[in-house]
């Protein structure tokens, strides 16, 4: 048996050596987009297979293809048999990054090189996923030989590209993957200091929109007036994608205002970096604008560029969008009410295609269990105040189809992350606190799991 005083000391003591393990993860830069070098993944799946291994569990590298058939990316397999009869927990995380964009945008020469100063580790996925890796991999070292629950660990190498392959690599693996409970560190907490489980996630469609007036470019001397241009067009089209206060006005989508918390604006502002006089868009609560209600982004415009413009009538233009839906709205569904808007909204008659991207599920964990009570105990304990439920605006669609494939386990989410770390961004970085408490909060619950912690 061990106390939570003495597990605590453990996790101090390995705390140095998992901050290592995870620097020597970022620098590997395992972009998994495909106009990166893909060998990196192979680099990155080796390292994390090594540091697993040597912490007592069998590992394997492995990968599945797509259902179009395009090979899989690396995954990493561990496995780690319990006593009989004893839970069986699938720890989640993944190797692959995002690209690490603009030097420019980065207080260091190398995104790839990790830097700490102050509270804060700086580099591309010392925050997503990387560091989930670590406290996966800080919990089961800090337990020890205190670990009689059994362990299946899955670290992913596709996430940000979607993961394509996960749903082939779940039944083509469900018997190695097959566990009681999953817990999922790709997510993030409330603030510093205020660790948070995430109980919805928004789901994701993806369309591309392209609006046509004419079958070739005009000069907008001689033909302009009568026949406005594309983007024009576009701009026109994609308006109505909102009504004045800039809630969503796409007809049926379905939403609620129901959050638990309350994200006080200046917070908020200051989270963002939204400039001085900008309003925030919407209606209802700010959180529920953020988790449970649907929100429209165009992520990407097509037109000529401002460096070569001419004197022209643009025949074509294109746009990307991105649409979070609320938890329990249905994808398809809700591409076919934005479909049918894009095309109900043509602006002066002009011709509308809309081609259809990813869906991605939402999610919504129960309301209550028996280990979200577990979970919360042990985050309360690590951080030694509450922990709180949250929402998370973005969608991370292999949530839901974990827990399809996987009927019977419970899926917690949870993860590292604060509203400092930028994922994504330049200046991505990783407190080192609350890593600590997530390695401890994880071993926490794994020791109660294996009855092996002393009450």
């Amino acid at each position: 048996m061990i106390t939570i005083d003495e597990l605590r000391a453990r996790v101090d003591s390995e705390f140095e050596g998992i901050l290592e393990d995870l620097k020597a993860l970022v620098r590997i830069p395992s972009v998994s987009a495909v106009s990166f070098d893909q060998t990196t993944l192979d680099a990155s799946a080796a390292e994390v297979a090594d540091l697993f291994r040597a912490a007592g569990l069998e590992v394997r590298i492995t990968s599945s293809p797509a259902e179009d058939g395009t090979p899989g990316r690396p995954a990493v397999l561990g496995r780690r048999d319990g006593e009989e009869g004893a839970p069986v927990v699938l720890l989640y995380a993944h190797h692959d990054v995002q690209p690490p964009g603009a030097v420019e945008d980065w207080d260091q020469e190398d995104p790839f090189e990790p830097e700490v100063r102050g509270e804060r580790m700086y580099g591309r996925g010392a925050a997503d996923d990387k560091a989930g890796i670590a406290a996966h991999l800080g919990a089961i070292r800090a337990l020890g030989e205190h670990l009689r629950a059994g362990v299946r660990v899955f670290i992913e190498g596709e996430e940000e590209v979607g993961s394509p392959s996960f749903v082939p690599f779940l039944r083509d693996h469900h018997d190695e993957l097959a566990a009681d409970l999953a817990l999922v560190l790709d997510s993030s907490n409330w603030k510093v200091g205020t660790p948070a489980l995430t109980t919805t996630l928004r789901g994701l469609v993806e369309a591309q929109v392209e609006v046509r007036v004419t079958d070739h470019a005009l000069h907008s001397g001689m033909f302009g007036g009568p026949i406005l241009d594309a983007p024009t067009l576009m701009c026109r089209l994609l308006a109505t994608l909102h009504d004045e206060a800039g809630n969503v006005a796409v007809s049926g989508l379905a939403g609620y205002d129901d959050a638990a918390l309350e994200y006080p604006e200046e917070d908020f502002r200051a989270d963002t970096g939204l400039l001085p006089g900008a309003h925030l868009a919407g209606s209802g609560s700010l959180t529920a604008r953020l988790w449970t209600k649907p929100a429209i982004s165009i992520v990407g415009f097509d037109a000529t560029s401002v460096a070569k413009r001419s004197n022209t009538i643009q025949p074509t233009c294109r746009a990307a969008l991105s649409l979070r839906i609320a938890p329990g709205e249905d994808p398809a569904r809700a591409y076919g009410l934005l479909e049918e808007h894009l095309q109900a909204n043509a602006p002066l008659g002009a011709q509308v295609t809309v081609t259809r991207g990813e869906l991605g599920p939402a999610f919504r964990s129960p309301s209550d269990s028996e280990a979200m009570r577990l979970a919360r105990w042990a985050m309360s304990t690590a951080w030694g105040t509450d922990a709180v439920e949250t929402g998370i605006g973005g969608s991370i669609p292999f949530i839901a189809d974990l827990a399809r494939e996987f009927p019977d386990a419970e899926v917690l989410v949870t993860g590292i992350e604060d509203p400092d770390s930028r994922a994504h961004s330049g200046n991505e970085s990783l407190h080192l606190g609350e890593l600590k408490g997530a390695m401890f909060a994880e071993a926490l619950m794994l020791a109660r799991l294996s009855g092996t912690l002393a009450e």
